[in-house]
């Protein structure tokens, strides 16, 4: 058969990945911040678009990022408002002419529009008062420009070097030592010896720089472990005996609940052992983290789930996450008209008018998909927000897919890192989505998230004389219809923190005792 070339015209349909369709997906995965930061990077290179003000839509939501399951409409716009007329103005205007006629005077006199303070009063302030480098006539003053900032720990322990350390030489150390304390006040083990090398010094010289910083406020500070914390702060209060000593250098012992073996290594008795506990206890094991500089993050729900008027529950969108970004089309007409160059310029304009009409609405179908997803999770855990955590239904990503007529891994992406505000709290929309646990009589199954919570409350309402092992807490949930095992209740019991049965009994007897002190 002889081989030869031909042409042959074939159609067939296959899923392309292309740039645009990558940056939706990622836009849906998106945290609010990033979300922000990535609008403001596009808003900067593409002129077209901007974003708008939000002043004017506070405390509205468009329709469609609403959702009511009794199908209700809560209309909160039917709501009457209270209306201002021309009467008000006239009472107020004969009001005002009548108390001035009594007062022999004119408002205007007494309280004239353009009072500025006295030159005699201060004179130095005169200035100031009318206006401020790098601030517009008629701007308000905002008070946290004038808040002095917050001591670090480092400057804390700057201020108290000159009244300690009076040697050149050791100053230098001590700033180097400084330097090198970590947040919560401790140093590394070979952090002398690093520090004599290099700044050319004996390990000796060191030391006694280290000694004398020790005793800086706040007490425990320069420690290099958590012994040696405890030891300062009870060196400084006069309370470091041999038994105290023994106490804080077997701390193994002490999370342990080995109180018999603590009590033989310290040489006391069960009284003076629960005494030296409480005293433990007063200590600060990180004397550092007063001065902690860091800003504690806020989570911004996107989504807010209320109790509707006509029952049911009402789901919405945040509106402080929902970004505003709108298209100039008066400029894109007025730089269309005056272009100069037929070419380079009108592409510009034509990529630039595409990518903002694919964010506007990659936007739009990001908080309809969230909206989506959001609802039908309410839909499944009606029963939680009712009666709280106890009740959390078992539920994964293909039953909430199905439902939403979406795949699976476009549900992962709307629920991460994306947070809920309910009336039982704010949860992540991940939190929602747990293993199924089977039921002992083939009945409805148990979420594991509300086992595990009906776990830690059985344990924190068991008493010091009765409590409950693993396997005691296999029998109350067997009685409660959970056929769980016990290494599943072990599991769940590390995975919570909280100690085993022998290591509770002995912490519950022992505040109990110490409670009766």
């Amino acid at each position: 058969m002889a081989l030869s070339a031909s042409l042959l015209l074939r159609q067939n349909q296959s899923l392309v990945m292309t740039p645009q369709l990558m940056q939706s997906i990622q836009l849906l995965q998106m945290t609010h911040f990033e979300l922000t930061q990535f609008i403001a990077q596009e808003v900067e290179r593409n002129p077209l678009l901007e974003i708008a003000a939000n002043d004017s839509d506070l405390g509205t939501t468009a329709p469609e990022n609403v959702a009511n399951f009794n199908d209700g409409d809560d209309d909160l716009s039917s709501a009457p408002t209270p209306s201002v007329t021309s009467d008000s103005d006239d009472w107020y205007g004969d009001r005002a002419a009548n108390l001035g006629e009594q007062l022999d005077t004119s408002f205007e006199n007494v309280f004239p529009d353009d009072a500025e303070p006295r030159k005699a009063d201060a004179p130095e302030l005169l200035s100031q008062w009318r206006s401020m480098p790098g601030q517009e006539a008629g701007e308000s003053y905002d008070l946290d420009d004038f808040v002095a900032a917050k001591p670090s720990l480092h400057d804390h322990l700057n201020q108290q070097v000159p009244f300690a350390i009076t040697s050149a030489e050791d100053r230098l150390i001590a700033d180097a030592l400084i330097g090198q304390l970590d947040e919560t006040g401790y140093i590394a083990v070979d952090a002398v010896q690093e520090t004599a090398e290099r700044l050319g010094t004996t390990t000796a010289a060191a030391e006694n720089v280290l000694k004398a910083l020790q005793g800086f406020d706040p007490p425990g500070v320069f420690a290099r472990s958590l012994s040696e914390c405890l030891a300062i702060q009870l060196a400084q209060k006069d309370r470091l005996d041999p038994a105290m000593r023994a106490f804080i250098d077997n701390l193994e012992l002490l999370a342990k609940r080995d109180f018999a073996t603590l009590k033989k290594l310290c040489g006391v008795d069960e009284e003076d052992l629960l005494d030296m506990l409480s005293e433990i206890r007063t200590l600060n094991p990180r004397p550092g983290a007063g001065f902690e500089s860091t800003v504690s993050e806020t989570i911004v729900p996107d989504i807010i789930v209320r109790p509707s008027s006509e029952g049911g529950w009402l789901v919405e969108i945040n509106p402080d996450t929902l970004p505003r970004v709108l298209i100039n089309q008066t400029y894109f007409a007025e730089v269309s008209k005056h272009k100069t160059r037929e070419g380079e310029d009108q592409d510009f304009l034509s990529e630039c008018m595409q990518t903002a009409h694919w964010l506007t609405r990659s936007l739009d179908q990001r908080a309809k998909t969230i909206m989506k997803v959001a609802t039908e999770i309410v839909r499944q855990q009606d029963a939680f927000l009712v009666n709280g955590v106890g009740h959390l239904r078992p539920l994964n990503l293909k039953t909430v897919a199905d439902a939403i007529k979406m795949h699976e891994s476009t549900v992962s992406r709307v629920t991460s890192k994306k947070y809920m505000l309910t009336p039982r709290g704010v949860f992540e929309l991940k939190y929602f989505f747990s293993v199924s646990i089977s039921s002992v009589e083939g009945g409805d199954s148990h979420s594991a998230e509300a086992v595990r919570h009906r776990i830690k409350t059985m344990i924190a309402q068991e008493a010091a004389d009765a409590v409950l092992s693993d396997d005691d807490i296999v029998d109350n949930l067997k009685s409660s219809g959970i056929d769980l095992a016990r290494r599943t209740v072990a599991k769940y019991r590390e995975a919570m923190n909280i100690p085993s049965s022998v290591q509770r009994r002995r912490e519950k007897k022992a505040m109990a005792k110490l409670s009766t002190y």
